[in-house]
């Protein structure tokens, strides 16, 4: 296990101005690397540039060793937010196992990094704001106000340019073919009927070439206008080219104060070409025994996993949740702690979710790891942010991809229970490629 990193730590400073509103495009086109995005419903839209601090950690205790880091990063720090929506934070994510990955695409991601980035544009329901952070040598007010004033003026000059073509699909690999797929989840029943299981998320990668570089400021754009209820995000790591991103459906917790947010996620269905197939669809959906048992298992454990911290946990109704190309069946839980805890805290026992890992946690993972024939990485991992105060909000990295230049990894998975049928889950695996797809494939 390595030490958790910080880049020499020992002074902050940051400073907020509020800015016109540059083009959210522009902005990300004219960031340097490692880039930042983060954009969730009732949340402000933030673009990081260039790294004034970086956390990482690896093995299994990961996120203490990132709670560490950043609390001792926030402590240092003279901090002029000017609005809350613009304060500083940290931005990144865990891997989806303790291990992390080793082989491509994810060589060049650890099992934890978090990016305190150099430049930060806010987009609020209050206006739009410039944030510089400084660290270290760095780190004086003088500086960091000249600095200020000179990426307000570079901002100021950014002109967005026209919206560029889906780069088109050259070609498709399949890390899993049909067969093996049929045969690894035909095992998984037969442990689910044995009793080893309760359920277990099997997923799949596909390997996409483009016929041209892949633009990642229009692709967010674009899936920031499809599903503006979901999660999209967008994070890098210090070195090579690849850039993970996506826009999921999936909160895993936020934490402000003493309120916790989260929810069940899980149970799919496609959606209908006219309103009364998409309403028979829906209402297939909630009368579907193998997928309300396999919602019912996820609800549960959220609550117990919750139920150490809490004084109280309320589980809203089972419902339909509704995106582009998809419906699933979502319970709203929310919860109130019984004392502050950090949002680690919480992302480090909620992690992985029955939505996402299976039951029991420990044999589901094993089997994960026994029949997917290639690195989960990051995909299914908690991505997100924390701030001084140790309030955060992080979502579960799904509908996801690594892309570098003309090269891309989709991911996607699905629940299986004691019912599942082979083809019928490949199917909805193939839906859940659809967001990241319908992004990759020509126009024409």
């Amino acid at each position: 296990m390595e030490p958790p990193q910080t880049g020499g730590v020992d002074n902050l400073v940051s400073r907020t101005v509020r800015i016109r509103d540059p083009p959210f495009r522009a902005v990300l086109e004219a960031a340097t690397r490692p880039r930042t995005v983060w954009s969730a419903p009732g949340d402000a839209t933030v673009v990081g540039s260039g790294a004034a601090a970086t956390v990482t950690a690896n093995g299994p205790d990961r996120f203490a060793h990132v709670r560490e880091a950043a609390e001792a990063l926030f402590e240092t720090g003279d901090v002029h937010a000017g609005t809350e929506a613009a304060r500083p934070r940290l931005f990144g994510g865990f891997a989806f196992h303790d291990e992390g990955a080793e082989r491509d695409p994810w060589r060049d991601f650890p099992d934890a990094r978090f990016v305190f980035p150099r430049v930060q544009v806010t987009y609020a329901d209050n206006g739009t704001w410039l944030t510089v952070n400084a660290v270290g040598s760095e780190a004086t007010v003088e500086a960091v106000e000249s600095r200020l004033d000179a990426e307000r003026d570079r901002l100021a000059d950014l002109t967005a340019e026209p919206m560029r073509s889906r780069p088109g699909i050259r070609s498709r690999t399949r890390t899993t073919a049909v067969e093996d797929w049929r045969t690894g989840v035909e095992a998984a029943v037969s442990r689910i009927r044995s009793g080893d299981l309760r359920k277990v998320v099997l997923a799949q990668a596909l390997d996409v070439d483009l016929d041209s570089p892949l633009s990642l400021s229009d692709t967010l754009a674009r899936l920031d206008e499809k599903y503006p209820d979901c999660h999209r995000f967008l994070v890098e790591p210090a070195d090579g080219e690849t850039s993970f991103f996506g826009a999921t459906p999936e909160r895993l917790v936020s934490v402000r104060g003493r309120t916790v947010e989260t929810g069940a996620l899980a149970g799919t269905t496609g959606r209908g070409e006219t309103p009364a197939e998409d309403e028979w669809l829906a209402q297939e959906l909630m009368d579907s025994e193998k997928n309300v048992h396999e919602h019912d298992l996820v609800a549960e454990t959220i609550r117990e996993q919750l139920a150490p911290f809490a004084a109280s946990v309320a589980t809203g109704e089972r419902r339909v949740r509704r995106l582009a190309t998809v419906q699933h069946l979502w319970t709203p839980i929310t919860a109130e702690l019984d004392r502050d805890y950090h949002v680690l805290d919480l992302v480090e026992a909620l992690h992985p979710t029955p939505a996402v890992g299976g039951l029991p946690p420990e044999a589901a993972l094993a089997t994960i790891r026994e029949t997917e024939p290639f690195d989960r990485g990051w995909y299914a991992a908690p991505v997100g942010w924390i701030d001084a105060a140790g309030y955060g909000s992080f979502a579960v990295a799904l509908r996801s991809a690594v892309a570098a230049e003309r090269e891309v990894t989709l991911f996607a998975g699905v629940g299986i229970v004691a019912d599942s049928d082979p083809d019928r889950e490949w199917d909805e695996v193939q839906l859940k490629y659809r967001p990241i797809l319908d992004e990759l494939e020509d126009d024409t």
